[in-house]
């Protein structure tokens, strides 16, 4: 939690801020599945435990779970991405519908959804399977058809905040959702997105989209740096394979490596929240906590320099005989350092705020090496801003300004993490968008992945969540269920910020699919959705004694649990031309395969200057078709009764009439 309130208010006006901003996703969709076993045996087959299945659960994975997460924290998020006409495909469809997202996925016949399976007994994980992998590569057809999805999104979230160009995320996981007429679109639209975030586990490809920040893994850093050195790179931005990493008593890091091809001196990068660099081999003075870093700036990797010779932990020296100080370390392309007779793997490093600092004389932390290396990072990415995470251990964040950024996270077990990567990629993005400072939204993006991590399953960080952890009640939500007064007040708000109103009526007895779908259609013909319900005085007089089944308190409750719906009030009239009068929407929308001149209501409307339109529903979907269903069998239930039958032999209707 941030204890400081002026820090507390700062960091939650740049979460208030990014509300209902638009965020394009795009890359490589697939889905969680989490199955939870028990097991008290071992088989007797082989040394391998009896698992019997609890509980299975499905979530959002990939590019989807990014979309979730900025649905989450309070963004606007349409996935773009092929989906497979399969089982998964229907359980994704479903998680993104739950949570929020703009479903704009294309559905690919023959191209299996990817999905991760994950088994587990007592919270750990036994097994993962994993289905669907790059030899799934999209037909020409939906090719063009991803194309067609990503201009169309893109003017819709456009239009969605008048104007205002959308945030795009890649999520490039080698899955095929993103073949190269894709990338080159992308790149070549670049300027049609304000801010563009970049998370990819092949960097190399992207390299002309010239993304605003790009959230490498360690290892996807290290592939990247271990790759040749782009054509045009400038060698003295640079820290390459072959530097020598040496850690002082006090915490301190050096880094000096290989002489430069053209026989320059060494750069001088200041890393560790250092500020400036130098070509000529001087120290220069590090602004705040930062640690003066020597590193080599050759543009090949390893440079032509030998290894320096590794001493006692005191002194070595250098392949031009200078000597450093401390605890050395070789890193070599593999991120593998040697150390006297060691050889260590960079990684290890305390939970305490050391800033890098090892655990063992001639160990270095991955940390250490990200921040060595952001500078080129950088410029091999085309980046403004360069987060290398780190798992358990945090963040390492560098910015145009060159001064490194260190953020901790607190380890938890592995099955509680899944997604992490996810939120802190949808917080950092969300808060660039909103033109926060990098520290704020660093800070913000560690701290929702660290937000998330409270249990088994896929980490979704939710707005109120991350309000919470910073010591800040979110603000109380808009109340969907208002009286008349409390309605045209918040229309009259809504008017005056621009937005259009839809609205429709009716009883809503048994809430079925074919209102879900009617509503939801309705919400997309404009910003705010009104739906008037009857009385259930109102509703006797129009479908009789019978009616209403469920009393107006359950009808609107669960119409305001709808996300398509914004606000929900009853009328006591048989019609709704009083509420109409007063509302004057811009979208009037009745239910039924009748033109909109039959509708009653259509030339008041009119009048009022909106429009009118008719939805269709769902054949075979209506509330006194389930009703008369439910009475079928009631009554069969009651003759199998008479006629002696047992219950059980007594089958329901189908629910085709």
């Amino acid at each position: 939690m941030v204890r400081d309130a002026a820090e507390q208010r700062r960091l939650a006006a740049v979460v208030e801020s990014w509300l209902g901003r638009g965020v394009l996703v795009v890359g490589d969709a697939m889905l969680d599945e989490w199955r939870f076993a028990e097991s008290d045996r071992l088989c007797r087959e082989a040394p391998a435990p009896v698992l019997t299945l609890r509980r299975r659960l499905c979530a959002a994975g990939g590019a989807a779970n990014t979309a979730v997460n900025l649905t989450a924290l309070g963004g606007v998020a349409a996935l773009v991405s092929p989906v497979g006409a399969d089982v998964a495909g229907d359980e994704l469809h479903d998680c993104l519908d739950r949570a929020g997202v703009w479903d704009r996925t294309i559905s690919q016949p023959g191209r299996p959804t990817p999905v991760k399976r994950r088994l587990l007994a007592a919270d750990q994980i036994l097994l993962r399977e994993d289905e669907g992998d790059a030899d799934e590569t999209l037909p020409d057809e939906g090719v063009q058809r991803m194309l067609q999805a990503l201009a169309h999104t893109t003017e819709e979230l456009r239009a969605d905040r008048g104007g205002q160009a959308p945030t795009l995320v890649v999520c490039d996981y080698g899955l095929g959702a993103l073949p190269e007429p894709v990338r080159r679109w992308l790149v070549h639209n670049r300027d049609r997105y304000a801010t563009v975030a970049l998370d990819a586990h092949d960097l190399a490809y992207w390299r002309g989209l010239a993304p605003t920040v790009v959230t490498p893994s360690f290892a996807e850093a290290a592939r990247l740096l271990s790759a040749p050195s782009p054509a045009g790179a400038d060698p003295r931005s640079t820290a390459v394979a072959g530097t020598r990493v040496s850690v002082a008593a006090d915490g301190t890091t050096t880094a000096t490596g290989t002489r430069r091809t053209d026989g320059a001196p060494s750069t001088t990068i200041t890393s560790n929240n250092g500020t400036s660099t130098a070509s000529d081999g001087s120290t220069p003075t590090a602004g705040g906590n930062g640690v003066p870093i020597t590193a080599n700036s050759g543009g090949n990797t390893g440079g032509e320099g030998t290894p320096p010779t590794e001493g006692d932990g005191g002194t070595s020296t250098d392949d031009r005989g200078g000597s450093v100080s401390g605890d050395g370390l070789t890193v070599t392309s593999d991120e593998i350092g040697v150390a006297g007779d060691d050889i260590v793997v960079a990684g290890d490093e305390t939970a305490s705020g050391a800033g890098g600092r090892p655990v063992a004389a001639g160990g270095a932390s991955r940390a250490v090496v990200a921040q060595a290396r952001l500078a080129e990072l950088r410029e091999r990415t085309g980046a403004d801003v360069v987060a290398v995470t780190l798992d358990a251990e945090g963040a390492v964040v560098g910015g145009a300004d060159g001064r490194s950024r260190r953020s901790h996270a607190t380890p938890v077990p592995a099955s509680y993490a899944v997604g992490a990567g996810d939120a802190y990629l949808a917080a950092m993005t969300l808060a660039l968008a909103a033109d926060a400072p990098l520290p704020t939204a660093a800070q913000l993006a560690q701290l929702a992945a660290t937000t998330t991590v409270a249990d088994t399953g896929t980490c979704v960080c939710h707005r109120d969540d991350l309000l919470a952890a910073l010591g800040v009640a979110a603000q109380a939500p808009a109340r969907t269920v208002l009286d008349h007064d409390s309605l045209l007040e918040v229309v009259a708000r809504h008017r005056a910020e621009g937005r259009s109103v839809v609205f429709t009526n009716g009883c809503f007895d048994v809430l079925h699919h074919g209102h879900v779908r009617y509503l939801d259609q309705a919400r997309g013909l404009g910003d705010l959705l009104v739906v008037a319900v009857n009385s259930d005085d109102s509703v006797r007089r129009l479908k009789g004694d019978d009616r209403p089944v469920n009393p107006v308190e359950d009808r609107i409750a669960v119409l305001a649990a709808l996300s398509c719906v914004d606000h929900v009030v009853v009328f006591e009239e048989d019609s709704p031309t009083g509420l109409i009068e007063a509302i004057r929407p811009d979208v009037y929308v009745k239910g039924g395969d009748y033109p909109p001149e039959m509708v009653p209501e259509a030339p008041l409307v009119r009048r009022l200057g909106g429009q009118v339109r008719t939805l269709g529903y769902v054949p075979d979907r209506s509330t006194s078709a389930v009703i008369e269903r439910i009475r079928s069998y009631g009554d069969n239930r009651q003759l199998a009764v008479e006629a002696g039958e047992t219950t059980e032999t007594v089958a329901a209707p189908s629910h085709r009439a």
